[in-house]
Formats: C-alpha cells, structure tokens, sequence
C-alpha cells in the first residue's frame, strides 16, 4: 500500500461526510485515519469499512429510534458515533448525510489492523470520542492524499439479526495484494 505522508494530505472537510453514506463509505477506503495518542499522532490507512443507513435499515443503530446513545447518529456528517459492545470493545463510526438522516460508517480495518476493536484499542478511542466533530476535532480525523485503491465490496459482518438487510453488500475492502496496492493507478471497482 502507498506509504502515508502527512505533507501530501489534506484533511477531509464536513462537506465530505455530509453525503450519502453509500457514497462515503467506498471513498473512505485509502484515507488517513489520524489520531493523536498522548503527544503522538498515528497516521493509518483505512482499508475496511461498512454502510449503515437510517432508521429502515435494521442493521443501524437508528433502527431502535433516537435515543442517548444514538443521539450523535442524527447529527450532521462529520460526527463521531463510538459504542461498546461485548463489554470489552469501543466501535469508531463516522457519522454521515445531513442532521436527523441517521447514517454512519464503521471503520472495521486500518492497514496493519483488522477488526474494529484491535483498531480502536490501539488509537485508544473511548467513549470520551462519542460526537467529536473530526473535521474540526484535535484528537481524530481524515486525511486525503489522493490514493484510491481498488476495492471490492461483500456482506456486512454480525448482523445476521437484520433480516434481509444483512445481505446488503454495503462492506467495502480494499483489494489485491499488498504490493498491488503500491501502484495507486489502480482504478478498477468491483461492485
């Protein structure tokens, strides 16, 4: 995968989140994924993701209506929505579409970590992230620098409770070999 340089990239505005989840969730995949550990700042490519999108969908939290933990699924694209589960993992979601549209990417991989809670441990993201704006925050956002890697898309994981939303193929991972990915000329999509 091409090696990130925090010179080349920009980061991502509101207005990149404040689109249809469908069209977020594909282009997240080759963006920087920053956050700031301590006095550190970790920079990681982002090379998995999943749709959730509004309240028909069963599988998004919005589903269960508005409620204190899905308050920040209603806010404007750009917000962070964190949750717990399994008693044991914080899962980081970018909110997206415009307020009271609920919607949200789940980050599930980063180059290097796959599976959303080994990435949300080792940015060490809790719940004290739960609304941060990222296109204004300090402590995490998105940066461009052009790359797009080719990419495929599947089923979402997990979600076996939703019906016939489970097989929506709104999970989209980067494709091809590690040293394919070099090569960020690459534009072929699967869909």
């Amino acid at each position: 995968m091409r090696p990130v340089n925090p010179v080349e990239s920009q980061k991502l505005t509101g207005d990149f989140f404040t689109r249809d989840v469908l069209a977020v969730a594909p282009e997240l995949l080759g963006k920087i994924l920053v956050c700031r550990v301590g006095e550190e700042l970790l920079r990681y490519r982002i090379t998995e993701t999943e749709a959730y999108r509004g309240a028909e969908d069963l599988a998004c939290h919005a589903s269960k209506g508005r409620t204190a933990r899905t308050e920040a699924l209603f806010h404007a694209g750009g917000a962070v929505y964190v949750y717990f589960i399994y008693g044991m993992y914080w899962m980081l979601n970018f909110v997206t579409g415009r307020e009271n549209e609920p919607q949200a990417v789940l980050i599930r991989g980063l180059e290097g970590f796959y599976g959303p809670g080994r990435l949300t441990r080792k940015l060490q993201i809790d719940r004290s992230f739960y609304d941060e704006d990222a296109a204004v925050s300090s402590r995490i956002w998105v940066e461009d620098d052009g790359f797009r890697p080719p990419y495929a898309t599947g089923t979402r994981i997990g979600v076996d409770y939703a019906g016939e939303w489970k097989d929506k193929p709104w999970r989209f991972f980067v494709e091809g070999k590690e040293e394919d990915l070099r090569d960020h000329s690459i534009r072929r999509r699967k869909h």
